[in-house]
């Protein structure tokens, strides 16, 4: 019997000047564990008079991930921190009760042909963090987890999994695994996992049951303990999941809470512009209008 419960298709969306492949949430499935947001990035090949400009934008209630496979990002925001993100490392940044960040491709690359290709990834807060302070930690590619088994690779990205620990200061259990093969192998990982279960295939294919699954694709499962799949030669997965929260996290734009007022005060300070500004920035990206019924 197929352990998938829910295959969710990639869906463009556009980010200011930029678009990349959505893929939660959806709407038969808002969540996977704490994870309430995956957007695909590029790959994009970027000529020198194109550049990734996101400006100062707001967040409450989560922690974002920023997972680069190629390119270069610089991150800035309100607690001061200008810091540029590369292939591999981790910008973990946590809002609670508010941040605002930009993303833009660093000045030395502005005026020359580049790439950009990653994920970027929003997980929720607990209820009871979802208005703690706003903090943000940079991981480097050499300080997470990484291992081999049966010439499969492995890597640790966040949250804990396999007896091993990720520097990424998560609140919540969870785990975000990278698992590589240059040939066809049997993977059986679900004594390792917890929670709920999702699996996107960013290259290559996984076989289970009688079914293939290619890219651009997200596999949630039934049950994360019987997580068992074939994974074809020169094919690249990301496992992802963990335990869900008893209630319900709402979204609206960059704000997410399980407390709709939270929400509402979020959208007031945003468009009085009462966030806290990041430095040397001017620009912001305003509050969307409500879409049309």
């Amino acid at each position: 019997m197929s352990n998938i419960s829910l295959i969710i298709e990639e869906r463009a969306a556009n980010i200011g000047n930029f678009m990349v492949g959505r893929l939660l949430p959806f709407r038969e499935k808002r969540a996977v564990g704490p994870f309430v947001f995956i957007d695909h990035m590029g790959p994009a090949h970027l000529s020198d008079h194109e550049n990734m400009d996101v400006p100062p934008h707001p967040h409450i209630g989560l922690s974002t991930l920023t997972f680069l496979f190629e390119g270069s990002i610089m991150h800035r925001d309100s607690l001061g921190t200008e810091l540029e993100i590369k292939p591999g490392a981790v910008n973990w940044m946590t809002a609670g009760k508010g941040i605002v960040h930009s993303e833009r491709t660093p000045e030395y690359l502005r005026h020359s042909d580049k790439m950009l290709h990653g994920l970027q990834i929003w997980v929720a807060l607990p209820k009871e963090l979802e208005q703690m302070d706003p903090n943000f930690t940079h991981v480097e590619a050499d300080d997470i987890p990484s291992w081999e088994e049966n010439g499969v690779s492995y890597k640790l990205i966040a949250g804990e999994a396999f007896g091993k620990k990720s520097p990424v200061p998560v609140y919540s259990p969870l785990y975000f695994i990278e698992i590589k093969s240059p040939t066809t192998q049997k993977i059986n990982i679900g004594n390792h996992l917890f929670g709920e279960s999702g699996l996107y295939i960013l290259e290559g294919s996984i076989k289970s049951g009688e079914h293939v699954y290619d890219p651009k694709q997200i596999l949630i499962t039934n049950d994360s303990t019987l997580c068992e799949f074939e994974i074809t030669a020169n094919s690249t997965v990301y496992i992802f999941g963990g335990q869900p929260f008893p209630e319900e996290h709402f979204i609206f734009w960059n704000f997410v809470s399980s407390d709709k007022e939270l929400i509402e005060k979020a959208k007031r300070d945003w468009t009085a512009q009462t966030f806290p500004k990041v430095p040397g920035e001017t620009e912001f990206v305003p509050l969307p209008e409500p879409r049309m019924k």
